[in-house]
């Protein structure tokens, strides 16, 4: 099986399945000199992990992390860092009754067909619980970022199902299980919830994330879009069915006189573009959102075949997300700063990580822009080999 490698010089490959012994990753290209330990990639884990509320799976992983490689006195040396996660949890009986059938709205049956072999035990390298090896890399990419340019990534939930959450704070997001920007509306976020679980019925979710303090001039104008490599990347995660870039969608029913983003001395009067214009981003905040289907393992009665091609009736038992939504918040930050590190160091690469721009400009480039500006030299400015 190909495709577990993203990114182009921060390189990410995962393994493992969801109920063999541990899943895992290798991040190739973190740079070296990086402080990095368990507690700067656990944080970020735990906010994914399942069990953490009655609104999720009741599965209970520690997803603890195992730095095996790739750090020597707590620095990163540059070179390939291991991360495994155990699995401690598995119940693999509860899956027994699917071995032969598959379940609508799942991969098995395109897996079956491409492989003529599956894991059926939940769902194997299918599972979202290989997501979890995504958060721990992107904890590493998170943590770079921001001692390096001071760059914040944050998301919330936007919508659970029908049910639209206002935004109110970021300060809000980690005191609730739904990761909702907004204290007030909680309550009837469970209680639909519950009403929810209680059908043994499903629903989707629309979850946002913001990048602060991206400079100027990361991505390509072609095929190493920004944006197109985010979409790439959101499109990864589990049940993702649509990716948006700013004003995404609203943008078919905007004017060209809402849409562009106008410009004055002081920066951008709007952010309509997400971030990123041409596939370069602009320095502005850099917003993206994603669509999460409805779980497919609902308790209901569902129609479907067997491996024999044979009708049958499919309901799945066991431990699963009435909303595979609720715990995607950290996945699609993760995701983010990975394609943000990658992008990151391809501009260092080719650019040598230098803006060169003009006085007046400079003066309005955010105080870490401001610190690797190097002025253009003037015609009139005598070289000083010649001097």
């Amino acid at each position: 099986m190909s495709g577990n490698t993203f990114g182009t010089l921060f390189c990410v490959t995962s393994f493992g399945e969801s109920h063999g012994p541990a899943i895992g990753c290798v991040v190739d290209g973190c740079p070296p000199g990086l402080l990095l330990a368990e507690a700067d990639i656990q944080r970020d884990l735990d906010r994914r992990k399942p069990g953490t509320s009655r609104h999720v799976t009741q599965r209970r992983e520690s997803d603890t992390v195992e730095i095996l490689s790739g750090v020597f006195e707590g620095r990163t040396t540059g070179t390939p860092i291991a991360l495994l996660i155990r699995n401690e949890d598995a119940r693999s009986k509860d899956y027994a009754n699917i071995a032969e059938t598959f379940r609508p709205g799942h991969a098995d049956y395109t897996y079956w067909h491409k492989y003529g072999i599956r894991d059926f035990r939940g769902g194997g390298r299918q599972s979202a619980r290989e997501t979890a090896v995504r958060v721990a890399a992107g904890a590493v990419a998170r943590k770079w970022l921001g001692e390096r340019y001071g760059i914040a990534i944050r998301g919330h939930m936007t919508h659970l199902g029908e049910n639209a959450i206002p935004f109110e704070s970021f300060a809000h997001v980690d005191e609730n299980p739904f990761f909702a920007a907004n204290a007030s509306i909680i309550g009837d976020l469970e209680a639909a919830m519950d009403r929810l679980r209680k059908a043994g019925d499903s629903c989707g979710a629309r979850i946002e994330v913001v990048a602060t303090g991206v400079p100027v001039g990361w991505g390509e104008p072609v095929y190493g879009k920004l944006d197109a490599d985010i979409a790439h990347a959101m499109m990864g995660i589990n049940a993702v069915k649509g990716v948006e870039i700013g004003a995404g969608f609203r943008a078919v029913t905007q004017r060209g006189t809402q849409h562009s983003d106008e410009m004055a001395p002081e920066g951008f009067i709007g952010n309509e573009a997400g971030g990123i214009l041409g596939g370069i981003s602009t320095g502005q905040d850099i917003v993206v959102a994603i669509a999460v289907k409805p779980t497919s393992s609902i308790r209901l009665d569902r129609h479907s075949i067997d491996m024999a091609g044979r009708p049958v009736v499919v309901n799945t038992h066991g431990r699963h997300d009435p909303c595979v939504g609720i715990r995607a918040t950290p996945i699609a930050e993760a995701m983010l700063a990975c394609v943000l590190m990658d992008h990151a160091l391809r501009h260092r690469a080719q650019n040598a990580d230098v803006i060169v721009d003009t006085p007046r400009l400079a003066a309005h480039a955010p105080a870490h822009v401001r610190e690797r500006i190097r002025p253009s030299k003037a015609v009139d400015d005598p070289d000083p080999a010649e001097a």
